[in-house]
C-alpha cells in the first residue's frame, strides 16, 4: 500500500515537473500559458468584491512585513520547546534560503506581473510566486516541527490540515488579488514543496547522525588491543 502511494506521488511529481518546465519555456519565449489565458477572466470579476477584500487580508500572512518578525519569534519558540538550536535554525534558515532562491529564479525568468500592488508586497518579477513558495516552506516546516511534539493522531491530522489550508489560501490570494498569474502560484507551490521535502530530509539526516552512539569504534579498538596483549 505504501509502495503504491509512493509510486503515485513520484508520477505526480514527474508530471508536474514536466508541466512547470513547459510553462517556463513558454514564458521565457514570450508566450502566455493556456492556463493563464483561460483563468484571467475570473480575476476581473472578483475585483472590489468581498472575496477580493478577504484575500487581500489573507495575503498579508505571506508578506515580508509579517513573516520577518513571525519567523524570528517562532524560531526562538522552537529553540525553547526543543531545547536544541537545530529546529530553529532549519525553520529560519529554510525560510530565508527559499526567499533567496525565489529571487534568483524570478531574476532569471523575468516575467512581468499582471498588476503591481505595493500595499500587498507585489513588486518586481512574477514567476514563481514568492508568497506560495515561501509559505509552503515556512508554514510547512512549522507544521512539521509542531506535529513532532504532538501525541494525538487526531490533533496531528487537524494541525496538518490547518497549515495546508493556510498555505493554499496564501498562495491563491496572489491570484485572486491579481498580482500573480495562476501558473506563478502553482509553480511556487511545486518548487516550495521540493524545498520543504529537501529541508526535512536534511534535518532528519542530521538528527539521525546526532543520535548515533559515538565512540563505538574507539571502544571496540581498545578491546581488540587488550585482547592482543
Amino acid at each position: 500500500m505504501l509502495e503504491k502511494r509512493n509510486r503515485i506521488i513520484l508520477y505526480l511529481f514527474i508530471i508536474f515537473l514536466f508541466i512547470t518546465c513547459i510553462w517556463i519555456v513558454q514564458i521565457m519565449n514570450g508566450y502566455v500559458p493556456y492556463v493563464d489565458s483561460w483563468t484571467r477572466e475570473l480575476v476581473g470579476r472578483l475585483v472590489d468584491t468581498s472575496v477580493y477584500r478577504v484575500f487581500l487580508e489573507i495575503t498579508n500572512l505571506g508578506s515580508r512585513s509579517f513573516l520577518i518578525p513571525f519567523v524570528i519569534v517562532t524560531a526562538v519558540f522552537l529553540w525553547m520547546v526543543y531545547k536544541n538550536s537545530l529546529p530553529a535554525l532549519f525553520f529560519a534558515g529554510g525560510t530565508l534560503i527559499t526567499h533567496s532562491l525565489n529571487k534568483i529564479i524570478k531574476n532569471i525568468i523575468e516575467r512581468e506581473r499582471p498588476s503591481i500592488l505595493e500595499e500587498a508586497n507585489a513588486l518586481g518579477h512574477s514567476f514563481p510566486s514568492g508568497h506560495a513558495m515561501i509559505s509552503m516552506v515556512c508554514y510547512g516546516l512549522l507544521a512539521y516541527f509542531f506535529t513532532k511534539k504532538l501525541k494525538s493522531t487526531k490533533i496531528i491530522f487537524m494541525t496538518q490540515i490547518f497549515f495546508l489550508l493556510l498555505i493554499l489560501l496564501i498562495g491563491i490570494s496572489r491570484y485572486v488579488i491579481n498580482v500573480h498569474y495562476l501558473t506563478d502560484v502553482l509553480a511556487g507551490f511545486f518548487i516550495g514543496a521540493l524545498c520543504l521535502i529537501g529541508f526535512i530530509f536534511l534535518y532528519e539526516k542530521l538528527q539521525h547522525s546526532a543520535l548515533r552512539p559515538r565512540g563505538k569504534h574507539t571502544v571496540d579498538g581498545s578491546k581488540r588491543r587488550e585482547k592482543n596483549l
